[in-house]
């Protein structure tokens, strides 16, 4: 950029990319283009640390996707998963290395924040963004998007990070196009020391009674994280799922300090990824992996992606070059985590039709065991697992083509 140019952006306080949210997802995108020397205004509408419905799993890929230097703050590391299946045919499974670790979101968004800032980006709280515009008389000129908030102020920027989660303004932009709309309900319930003594470095996963449903308890400390996902439209079965999950672990007596929903939501596969200089991340681009609805790793992951290349779209001086940083960021995010969904989309159709199967598999198949270790663990991806191992594939085929049967749900009676 020239000077003349450099100057007149100073003047108007143009902003080489501006990022909206200060999620896992945004943080990332704002610590990865600041990292590369660029103006970074990072805005977020609540007062951080503020509390996010999630279990908190932070896996493989999510700890491989951080900043260097970042010391992860566990509640508790994670050697053992009990699996049931709607309460029944429980069995534990033992790793002697850790599976995951387990972070309370306050913390963790904070600190990715505190990253991004050390990195050079400026953060501003309590903003609610209201629109972006890419034409009009609120933008000076084609290489520069007006970021519009709440109470009339402009922030202009070259580049635009949607990181806004699921019930993103961006998204909505850019056209994000949902495939599958889940609701996630959980509580955050203080225990006893005898009681979190019997949790600790344990987790469960229950598959549930609706198709596609489970529940889960994450134990950090004094406090379990209880929670169930669901099929959007299923509110009242999911809501009574969970009550009768905490019941059957005996957890009804003790009172949650918090008690939350959220709803996630994936992107169908034709769904766009940016729009002009607008890219957009994380939910609010519908990334996460649809069997499991795991987002931390998606937000991560793209997030460092859309900052990469909102640093090439700012710098790009014409429409073409715009597109074409465009059409490179999306086929990066599709390349990568792209696989993992399509692959992760199969399997959540298999696991709908099919829970019994999994449950099976997962307590009495060795092979299955290992590769939900080598998942969560780093070591590999879905996508991986499937494209380098024949026998996945071929057993992924065989059930994509059979229907349930009547005993499908009773394979491991």
């Amino acid at each position: 950029m020239s000077s003349e140019n450099s100057s007149a952006d100073d003047a108007r306080q143009v902003w080489d990319v501006v990022v909206v949210g200060a999620g896992p997802a945004g943080a990332s995108a704002a610590y990865a283009a600041a990292v590369a020397g660029r103006r970074v205004l990072l805005l977020e509408k609540a007062e951080l640390p503020r509390y996010k419905t999630c279990g908190g799993g932070i896996i493989g890929p999510s700890r491989d996707a951080l900043p260097p230097g970042f010391e992860l703050p566990f509640r508790d590391r994670v050697h053992a998963v009990t699996f049931s299946h709607n309460g029944r045919f429980t069995r534990t499974r033992r790793s002697r290395q850790m599976l995951f670790g387990l972070i309370n979101r306050p913390e963790f968004d904070q600190q990715l924040v505190e990253h991004a800032q050390k990195a050079g980006a400026e953060l501003r709280t309590g903003v609610t963004v209201t629109r972006v515009e890419q034409h009009g008389s609120a933008v000076p000129d084609r290489r520069t998007v007006a970021v519009v908030l709440q109470g009339g102020e402009t922030v202009l920027a070259h580049a635009v990070v949607g990181a806004d989660g699921s019930a993103s303004r961006i998204g909505a932009h850019v056209g994000v196009k949902l495939d599958q709309v889940d609701l996630g309900l959980e509580a955050e319930i203080p225990v006893p020391e005898t009681v979190a003594e019997d949790w600790r470095g344990r987790v469960l996963i229950d598959w549930g009674p609706m198709p596609g449903s489970y529940g889960w308890v994450f134990p950090k400390g004094d406090t379990l994280t209880v929670g169930v996902i669901s099929a959007r439209g299923e509110g009242a079965a999911t809501k009574r799922y969970l009550e009768d999950f905490i019941g059957r672990l005996g957890l009804s007596g003790f009172e949650p300090s918090i008690s939350s929903g959220h709803l996630t939501r994936c992107r169908a596969d034709d769904s766009p990824l940016s729009r002009g200089r607008v890219l957009v991340c994380g939910d609010a681009a519908g990334l996460l992996e649809p069997w499991t609805r795991e987002g931390i790793s998606f937000a991560l992951r793209s997030g460092r992606l859309a900052g990469e290349w909102a640093v090439r779209i700012a710098e790009a001086h014409d429409a073409v070059d715009t597109r074409k940083q465009a059409l490179n960021y999306a086929f990066a995010v599709k390349a990568g985590l792209g696989v993992e969904m399509s692959v992760g989309k199969r399997m959540l159709a298999v696991f709908e039709r099919r829970p019994g199967l999994f449950h099976a598999a997962l307590t009495g198949f060795r092979p299955a065991w290992r590769a939900f270790k080598d998942i969560t663990q780093g070591s590999t991806s879905l996508g991986e697992l499937v494209r380098a191992h024949p026998l996945a594939q071929r057993a992924l085929a065989a059930m994509d083509r059979r229907p349930a049967g009547p005993a499908a749900d009773e394979v491991s009676s």
